[in-house]
């Protein structure tokens, strides 16, 4: 999941080398944290957020391929 939300986000922004991807394992859930170069923070969320959305889209379709839970945020 986490080389797959690295992957979507070094395609959107600008400065792809101050993408940064970390997941924090649960049992149940885990939660990948997204943090880019603010200058980059607009292309990743997108208008109205529709981008960022779509993200979660697509980590929800595949976490719950592998039959877990997966939470997208995005830090500033």
């Amino acid at each position: 999941m986490k080389e797959l939300i690295g992957y979507i986000a070094r395609a959107l922004v600008d400065n792809p080398d101050r993408v940064e991807v970390n997941e924090v394992a649960g049992e149940q859930t885990s939660v990948i944290e997204l943090k880019v170069a603010k200058e980059d923070l607009g292309k990743v969320i997108g208008k109205q957020g529709r981008t960022a959305r779509a993200m979660r889209t697509i980590l929800s379709a595949a976490s719950t391929k592998i039959r877990k839970r997966s939470v997208l945020e995005i830090i500033e």
